[in-house]
């Protein structure tokens, strides 16, 4: 039997909800039709008729508003079963459900906004998490649309629940920089229109509100910088903060001192991508990976323009992802080889730029006081794991770092120096490291990348480095085409959490070969369980590993150029937004 909700295979089983949603409907058919029945229903008979009118509403759309008064009637529970079984379907069936049920979906929620239901905020952020960033299909661009309509509608209603607003904030200010790069259909144009809009009014009326985002409220302005619009408010919150509605607001640097909660970071993927990378993260064995990031690349990164979320997915890693003492100690694919793999996917200078700003934006501002060193951690053991087989992995982090340092924002130079080496600093005392020296004696790393580490952190050099053996030797480490260890213990440690598995689509894009973890034992400051991973009996694909080439060893400024020439192609930095003020902003970036 075909669905009436959902866009179901000639091989797949019906949607379980889908199934019960229509059973009830049939069942109480008669019920649903004036005049309704004045007896109150008991417990299970008022749960079966919030099934029977939420079908009708989604397959009925003629019939929708007699339904919904229906519901009016008879709600005791303020709207929350009904609201559930809605969040039920756009979290776990919304790519699945068919186009005029989507349209209803849209509807009822801002019935449901105006009932003021419980849960309804739960379901507005649930449906901007359905918005796949890099997707340009009618229907994508549709739901941003509708969305963004229902806010704008319910703005009195907006006001009253900061963490909507502000999620709608992040949500579009995200998609605006994807959306203004392309100049397409009217429709597309209409939408980057409601999107400045939008973003501008709540900037400007509601300032104080999207302070509680934090720094990556910074990033993603940046990367704005070239719209006229928010050129104005570049200049406003770099030259006269004063001037937003914000008090105590002084300086952009207190947005850098302000950590993003990580309920931002999951906005911008959706709920299949943060189940199947938390599967990849929680029951695959290091070395039998590859199978899965192809299936995953297969799925998400291979359209035209999806690389664009390649750092919302680094920024998800880093910041929402923090597996358990029991992974870590595990032999389960560690965070920071499917973040290596993700850089490889990135094939625009400017997408890797934002990719690598991603990876290493906490580092800038890192204040052990209110920052996670998890955040910071995939960082500098893909810097040292990359040694020597991935040596460019390694030297083109170091240089981008570097470079983040002397011109991210020159103002505030000695603010991002002192978070930088804040950064190495907890690394190195907290054991997830036991020294620089895998950087800082690595033959192959060169000179001014050495020197630089030297001049930057003489303390961690001279004082803590000697005192602890090298983490990782030059030289040591094996590809990933060897079998998989079972005997490495993992670093650092963080208070354990369960994880539950979920089924991964079948694909045959293959990915590229990522390195392997060093050969020495892990240490741990924990100890715990170990936790039994999946076993995948697949051996692993053996592709050509990278080539040997032999670096310069002379100092040079040589070193600094790959690194430079995507930098270029970066979003507008703090500089860039200061020369507004003298019209000297170059946008040819775009």
């Amino acid at each position: 039997m075909a669905s009436e909700l959902f866009r179901i295979a000639p091989y797949e089983a019906e949607n379980p909800t889908g199934v019960s949603l229509r059973e009830a409907f049939v069942l109480l058919q008669n019920q649903l039709k004036p005049p309704f029945p004045l007896t109150i229903p008991s417990s299970p008979e008022y749960l079966q008729l919030n099934r029977a009118i939420l079908f009708g509403v989604l397959v009925e759309p003629h019939l929708a508003k007699t339904h919904f008064i229906h519901l009016n009637a008879i709600v005791t529970d303020g709207y929350k079963f009904f609201v559930s079984l809605l969040l039920k379907i756009v979290t776990e069936s919304y790519p699945k459900i068919l186009e005029s049920v989507r349209v209803q979906l849209i509807w009822v929620t801002s019935e449901l906004i105006d009932v003021s239901s419980i849960g309804v905020d739960n379901l507005l952020i649930s449906l901007m998490r359905q918005i796949v960033g890099g997707d340009y299909s009618n229907w994508n661009l549709w739901l941003c649309m509708e969305l963004l309509k229902v806010l704008l509608a319910k703005w009195d209603w907006l006001l009253e629940e900061p963490f909507v607003l502000t999620s709608a904030l992040f949500t579009y200010l995200r998609l605006l920089a994807d959306h203004y790069r392309l100049s397409g259909t009217t429709q597309l144009d209409a939408l980057k229109r409601m999107e400045i809009d939008f973003c501008i009014r709540v900037l400007k009326e509601q300032f104080s509100l999207c302070l509680r985002i934090g720094r990556d409220l910074v990033r993603l302005l940046q990367d704005l910088g070239h719209i006229p619009e928010f050129r104005a408010i570049w200049k406003e919150l770099l030259l006269n903060p004063g001037e937003f509605s914000a008090p105590g607001f002084l300086d952009i640097s207190q947005l850098y001192h302000s950590r993003t909660s990580s309920r931002y970071l999951l906005l911008r993927i959706t709920p299949d991508m943060e189940n199947q990378l938390r599967f990849l993260l929680t029951y695959v064995k290091l070395g039998r990976q590859k199978r899965y990031q192809m299936w995953f690349a297969r799925k998400f990164l291979c359209g035209p323009e999806r690389e664009t979320i390649i750092c919302d997915l680094v920024r998800f890693i880093c910041c929402a992802h923090h597996p358990p003492n029991e992974i870590l100690q595990s032999d389960i694919v560690p965070r920071w080889a499917i973040i290596g793999w993700l850089l490889t996917c990135c094939r625009k200078n400017h997408v890797q730029a934002n990719v690598k700003l991603a990876l290493l934006y906490d580092w800038l501002f890192f204040d052990e006081k209110i920052d996670n060193i998890m955040n910071i951690e995939p960082a500098i053991l893909l810097m040292v794991n990359s040694i020597p087989q991935y040596i460019d992995i390694t030297c083109n982090l170091l240089e981008f770092l570097f470079l983040l340092m002397d011109n991210y924002d020159i103002e505030r130079k000695d603010v991002i120096a002192q978070g930088v080496s804040a950064a190495f600093g907890n690394l190195v005392r907290k054991g997830v490291v036991h020294s620089l020296d895998a950087l800082t004696s690595c033959n192959e790393l060169s000179p001014l990348l050495k020197e630089r580490l030297a001049n930057i952190f003489p303390c961690l050099e001279s004082g803590v480095s000697e005192a602890h053996p090298i983490c990782v030797p030059c030289g040591s480490l094996l590809p990933l085409n060897l079998p998989s260890p079972s005997s490495m213990k993992r670093q650092t440690s963080v208070s354990s959490e369960q994880r539950t598995p979920i089924c991964v689509p079948c694909g045959s894009l293959p990915p590229l070969n990522l390195p392997s973890p060093p050969s020495t034992e892990r240490q741990t400051a924990v100890s715990s369980e170990q936790r039994t991973p999946l076993c995948v009996s697949l051996p692993p694909l053996n592709l050509p590993s990278p080539s040997s080439t032999e670096r310069q060893t002379s100092v040079s400024n040589s070193s600094f150029k790959r690194a430079k020439d995507s930098f270029v192609c970066f979003p507008p930095t703090l500089e860039f937004a200061k020369s507004i003020k003298h019209g000297k902003a170059d946008i040819s970036f775009k």
